[in-house]
């Protein structure tokens, strides 16, 4: 596995097996904890438990045992599905989706507590033998129900739930859970038919998985929603506020939003709020064909952790978290364009382009390239795959994003690419080697500056 130059070495994943979502990003005794969909058996999506890593720095991550795992005949006997994790009167607690094996699309909502919650490693979990909430509302004909988050407002503890409903309206439900053990139902806390949400994300979506929550330095809150369509498709997300009503419960005013990221393989976000900054992982999923997935033995990676908040404007603001500059080398791989620069198969570059400027991060045999493209004159970043195809259900066109900016920094990562255009715009995309393909740095047009650091693993005294 370590020789597999597709595989991300610096990023979470298991070294084997399948990954889907982050859940519960989660820090504790001055560890950060990320647990994520995991099938420990094969690279395909069944069987899922809760994997589980730490680290002391968003950098350099431990992999520990895994934290949740299905209970024979029990709520969540055919799988643990996508959570959050709180501290719940000094006791860390996972709330997540159990599966039951006559599963059709909804969930119930789970509890599990660490067994021994001063150990700053958390590798012992409990699960309560009894769902909090057995299902949806039996009012809201709600055919999709799953993966809870848990969020506080007004020193109150409140909760999210993804849903979709049998007229094909995606929403986020709403409950006041200020006692785990005990939720009620508070309403819709947005749906589709939203005039903000309608215009931005049309009406493809059936069903929003993975609702996130987190608030602003400026007041605001930004909601995150993953969009179903009958497969996991995009994510997007709303700027508002939050206002209390009469009856004591809550609701969310959208005022504009977007798509989170510009890729197509990033999903189901999770967010960790710090007092003062939120934290968000995504997943990326492959996207070459089952049967090279097979051979590799391992399937999905976390991306890079991002610090988000939103532009005066309502935009998202989005940078990788500061701590990742920890994996940088001593000293750079290239200072300056101009000329051919070998790629490691890690790297953190940043170009500055005063005009119109072209990377080239990858040369194949038939000199076909993969290539990204700053224009600040006409405010656009464009990701080119050349002539390497996808599966079908990924696409192949080059992506155009418009925003403004002239920075743009590339966090790669084995197969993964992360964009960051300023701090207005992501991509997330895989890129696979083939034999013959040659990593290479090539900066044409008007470069002002270029640095790239290669990312190295932690030495030891």
């Amino acid at each position: 596995m370590n020789h597999d130059p597709n595989a991300p070495r610096f990023r979470v994943r298991p070294p084997a097996g399948w990954m889907n979502d982050p859940n519960g990003p989660f820090r504790w005794r001055d560890r950060y904890h990320l647990f994520y969909q995991y099938n420990p058996d094969a690279p395909v999506h069944a069987n899922v438990h809760w994997g589980h890593a730490s680290s002391p720095d968003l950098a350099h991550w431990e992999h520990h045992p895994i934290a949740l795992t299905p209970t024979p005949g029990g709520p969540d006997e055919a799988g643990c599905w996508s959570g959050c994790v709180v501290d719940d009167d000094g006791v860390p607690t996972a709330v997540y989706t159990g599966v039951d094996r006559h599963h059709a699309g909804l969930g119930s909502i789970c509890l599990a507590r660490a067994v021994v919650p001063d150990d700053e490693t958390l590798t012992d979990w409990k699960p309560l033998p009894t769902p909090v909430v057995t299902g949806p509302p039996a009012d809201l004909d709600v055919v999709m129900f799953r993966d809870p988050f848990v969020f506080t407002d007004g020193g109150r503890r409140w909760a999210l739930v993804g849903a979709g409903h049998a007229d094909g309206t995606p929403s986020v439900l709403l409950y006041d859970c200020d006692d785990l053990a005990d939720w009620r139902f508070a309403g819709v806390f947005l749906d589709g038919n939203d005039p903000v949400a309608s215009e931005l994300f049309c009406d493809r979506a059936v069903g929003w998985e993975c609702p996130q929550l987190y608030a602003t330095a400026g007041g605001e809150w930004v909601l995150v929603v993953s969009l179903w369509d009958g497969d996991p498709w995009t994510t997007g997300y709303l700027t508002g506020r939050l206002y209390p009503c009469d009856n004591g419960e809550l609701s969310f005013e959208a005022r504009t939003g977007g798509l989170l990221d510009h890729g197509r393989d990033f999903y189901a976000p999770a967010v960790l709020q710090e007092p003062d900054r939120a934290l968000m992982w995504g997943w990326s999923w492959e996207a070459r064909e089952q049967s090279e997935v097979d051979r590799a033995g391992w399937a999905g990676v976390l991306t890079a952790p991002r610090e988000v908040d939103v532009h005066p404007d309502g935009a998202l603001r989005v940078v990788p978290a500061q701590e990742l500059e920890l994996l940088r080398a001593p000293e750079p791989f290239v200072t300056a364009p101009g000329g051919r620069v070998p790629l490691p198969q890690s790297y953190d570059l940043t170009v500055t382009a005063d005009g119109p400027t072209t990377m080239s991060l990858l040369r194949s045999a038939s000199g076909a390239e993969v290539t990204v493209r700053l224009d600040p004159d006409a405010g656009t970043v464009t990701l080119d795959r050349g002539d390497r195809q996808r599966t079908p259900a990924h696409g192949a066109a080059p992506i155009v994003v418009r925003t403004p900016g002239r920075k743009l920094r590339v966090l790669a990562d084995g197969s993964l690419i992360e964009l960051f255009l300023d701090d207005r715009a992501t991509i997330t995309e895989r890129v696979y080697l083939r034999p013959d393909d040659v990593p290479e740095l090539v900066v044409s047009g008007a470069a002002a500056a270029v640095t790239g650091w290669e990312l190295v693993p932690r030495t030891h005294d």
